[in-house]
């Protein structure tokens, strides 16, 4: 009796017929840049072969159309989508997305190996392919509180999953550079695999030494001289643009006939709406095409340039041996999907996913929102300085910038400033009951009034707060505490709107459809209340991330990101 890899050689010879044919395809050829014509003979979950093949149980004519291999989002926090597991695969997939590569370090920072399992054990029953990367830096660092902890023995059992395939973004980059021991060991364990970075305006020699370290590739350049740079160095780069971070116009004149197979495409975070409306990695090959990159080389940066990156030696083409994850396209540069095949098996048509959704019980991630009682006077944030610090928001950007401003007092203490778009930020610890709460400063949200809050503040994810008042400030966190996560907006001491996350305080039990008019009304009435930001929740949830230049604020305080501490 033949084995499978025997019947799937056989069919390659044209010597028995193949499960399925599709057959005059324009196909895209990842290897060499160029369209071929054929047919595309498939047995079981896998290309058999490229040419005259004729024989099969099925044959369906694409009259022409364009076949390419599933994409591939070579860096994404599908956390960042808001959507539980199957929505996020339910919204992805049918735009062509057959692929994955996360480190679901948002869920690990709340849940830690837990909230990993959760998702993996939602994924498995699901037609993509999600490749984990061990979570490096749980917590990111030492400046926040976080709801778990990922030791270096935690890591060495993740690098034995069947799903991992190496070591996520080192963000403590100055640990590194520093050499840090805890963070060397989790770096050496990986050693031989994949190690992602994370190395926001390093430069110099201190480049060179995290380089140094074996990390290879890199998603936080926004400038081309950054990022050529790191290029030079032997960096891949991954150009990154997700729904807050948009760095393609910047970073696409990179891209050269010399330089293109060390760069690819990423998303990094994308949210729930960017997802229904647009798209996910679909979207930046897009705009990369209107942009002026040739379509067939900004299918290669979502492809074969992402698989073999990251050693993935069955995905990324259209040829014999691979996986049969392709992609049927109407047009080439609008990338308009037709037809979704996940392993040979038909699993989205015309945008519409043709799977069902696993019916998930008890997810055990739930009730993560534990935050010790406070009063509304612990929001008072008082002062002696003449001028006091400033987190500005970079449009279009997850950076900061730190600033000096003389802030309005009333009564001793700072109060919002919304004549010059100075809005006070809160931070609030809820997954231990510590009852850590920072305060500070934030320009460049242009709220008139009330407040908005979140549960979704990378990467530990404690509740963040910006508003024009202490009250609606206060009654805002009560909601998220109430709704166990979420998102909420206030105004005059009243909820307007909010979105429930009850999974882990970051992902909704909704349909996607569901999850983004939520969404799309919240941002609304944040536009009502006077904020120009397009998404002001996403921006929301960075300004606690520790990792990211120049000022942040966390549940323990204001952080100087450059000099990685604390500001007393």
């Amino acid at each position: 009796m033949l084995t499978k890899l025997a019947r799937l050689i056989s069919v390659a010879r044209g010597e028995r017929p193949a499960d399925l044919i599709l057959a005059n395809a324009k196909v895209v050829n990842t290897f060499t840049g160029e369209i071929d014509s054929g047919n595309v003979a498939i047995y079981g979950d896998r290309i058999a072969g490229v040419g005259n093949y004729q024989q099969a149980k099925q044959v369906l004519d694409l009259t022409g159309k364009y076949l390419a291999p599933g994409l591939i989002n070579g860096h994404t926090h599908l956390e960042s989508s808001m959507l539980d597991v199957g929505q996020y695969v339910r919204a992805v997939v049918p735009r062509g997305t057959s692929a994955l590569v996360t480190d679901l370090h948002e869920i690990a920072n709340v849940c830690g190996l837990e909230g990993i399992r959760y998702v993996l054990n939602c994924a498995r029953r699901l037609p993509l392919d999600l490749f984990l990367m061990a979570p490096s830096c749980v917590p990111a660092t030492h400046l926040e509180t976080a709801g778990a902890s990922i030791s270096p023995e935690d890591i060495r059992q993740i690098l034995r999953w069947p799903e991992t395939i190496g070591l996520g973004e080192v963000m403590n980059f100055p640990g590194v550079i520093g050499g840090d021991a805890s963070v060397l060991s989790k770096v050496d364990l990986a050693r031989g695999k994949v190690i992602d970075g994370h190395a926001p305006g390093v430069s110099g020699k201190d480049l060179a030494a995290y380089i140094a370290a074996g990390i290879l590739s890199d998603h936080e350049s926004v400038s081309l001289s950054e990022a050529r740079d790191k290029l030079r160095q032997g960096m891949f780069i991954m150009i990154r643009e997700g729904s807050s971070e948009k760095n393609l116009d910047a970073l696409l004149p990179l891209v050269t006939d010399k330089t293109f197979k060390r760069c690819f495409f990423v998303v990094d975070d994308r949210n729930c709406a960017d997802l229904l409306r647009d798209g996910d990695i679909d979207a930046v090959v897009r705009k990369a095409i209107r942009r002026g990159l040739d379509p067939v080389r900004a299918i290669q940066m979502a492809t074969i340039n992402t698989a073999e990156y990251f050693r993935l030696d069955k995905l990324g083409a259209v040829t014999p041996g691979y996986l049969a994850n392709l992609i049927v396209l109407n047009d080439l540069p609008n990338l308009q999907t037709d037809m979704v095949f996940y392993r040979g098996r038909l699993v989205a048509r015309e945008g519409k996913p043709l799977f069902s959704l696993p019916q998930l019980g008890d997810s055990g991630v739930t009730n993560t929102v534990n935050i010790k009682p406070f009063p509304i006077e612990a929001l008072r944030l008082s002062t002696s300085a003449e001028t006091n610090l400033v987190i500005e928001v970079v449009p279009g950007q997850i950076i900061t910038r730190k600033k000096q401003e003389r802030a309005k007092i009333v009564a001793g203490a700072i109060v919002p400033d919304t004549d010059r778009d100075i809005l006070k930020l809160v931070v609030v610890e809820r997954h231990k009951a510590t009852g850590n709460i920072g305060l500070g400063l934030v320009s460049g949200f242009g709220l008139k009034k009330g407040a908005l809050a979140s549960s979704i503040a990378h990467d530990s994810h404690n509740i963040i707060a910006v508003g024009t008042n202490d009250e609606d400030i206060f009654t805002a966190i009560k909601e998220i505490e109430r709704l166990k996560g979420g998102l909420v907006i206030v105004a005059g001491g009243k909820v307007l709107a909010s979105l429930s996350l009850p999974i882990a305080g970051l992902l909704s039990q909704e349909p996607l459809e569901d999850v983004v008019a939520k969404l799309e009304k919240l941002e609304q009435l944040a536009k009502d209340l006077g904020t120009k930001l397009p998404s002001p929740f996403a921006t929301l949830s960075f300004l606690a991330l520790p990792v990211m230049p120049e000022l942040r604020l966390t549940d323990l305080g204001l952080v100087d990101v450059n000099e990685f501490k604390l500001i007393s």
